[in-house]
């Protein structure tokens, strides 16, 4: 049998990197070959295993991207946009699967994730688990079976340190309800409503942000119409489901061609 695949995880010292640690650890799929922080962060020089509290795991955390995205074969990232658009470039002359999970990514900053993806493959969803992404397959459905009297809004929630809103799924199921109903969400979408804003506008998809405590993270997609609502509902309790999504989109990269991909594409959706 040949050798595992090797993993990087980028952002090692947070919340998803911790679980991305852990869950490519105990896979026995892949091996984790490396662990990225920033420049001057406590973790650099130790071994990852000891920073998180527990056994080593014989893999050092270093500040030297370059070093260890060389030799990868893919990696996942839950990092902050700027970090994320020079990972992309560094997986792509690597010829890394390029799995990402960072949100709040700019035009610009997807931009440049497309130039990398002539190169390599990458993965790229504002969620990673099976439930988020078949709720993303109903949204566009439903969407498109309800005419105009139906109004749309997406309430999302998540922990107090969440620095984006609305969350990038949301975003994901905001896109999907505009499919369906032939828009373009950047036309419709209400991102924040405040005073006297007046009557809702026909067709406009709403959404509505909640931070608080240590939410992993809820979504719904309400559907209100005369005399009827109808609720679409994603709750997560685990960050394990991100991870495990973001392991299984990279081992599914390996035998790929360059470009660009989602889960949809990973699930076979």
């Amino acid at each position: 049998m040949g050798e595992l695949p090797g993993i990087v995880v980028t952002g090692a010292s947070g919340r998803m990197g911790r679980m991305l640690v852990r869950t490519v650890a105990e896979s026995g799929r892949a091996r984790l070959v490396g662990c990225v922080e920033r420049p001057g962060h406590p973790w650099v020089g130790q071994d990852v295993g000891r920073a998180m509290g527990a056994a080593e795991l014989g893999v050092r955390v270093t500040d030297d991207a370059v070093a260890a995205i060389a030799d990868a074969q893919a990696v996942l990232d839950f990092t902050a946009p700027a970090a994320t658009v020079e990972f992309a470039a560094l997986a792509a002359q690597a010829r890394a699967v390029h799995v990402i999970g960072t949100t709040g990514l700019s035009q610009a900053d997807l931009a440049r994730i497309s130039a990398a993806a002539r190169h390599a493959v990458i993965v790229r969803a504002g969620n990673m688990s099976l439930g988020v992404n078949l709720l993303v397959q109903l949204t566009r459905k439903v969407a498109a079976a309800l005419d105009a009297e139906f109004d749309i809004e997406i309430v999302e929630a998540h922990h107090r340190m969440k620095v984006d809103a609305p969350s990038g799924t949301a975003l994901m199921l905001g896109e999907a309800a505009a499919e369906g109903r032939g828009q373009r969400l950047a036309e419709v979408a209400d991102r924040g409503r405040d005073g006297m804003t007046g009557p809702r506008g026909p067709g406009r998809i709403g959404f509505c942000a909640i931070r608080g405590g240590d939410i992993v993270g809820e979504h719904d997609v309400i559907f209100a119409g005369p005399g009827e609502r109808i609720i679409l509902r994603h709750v997560a309790t685990d960050r394990a489901i991100f991870a495990r999504g973001a392991l299984r989109a990279a081992l599914w990269g390996l035998d790929r061609k360059p470009g660009e991909y989602d889960m949809t594409d990973v699930l076979g959706l």
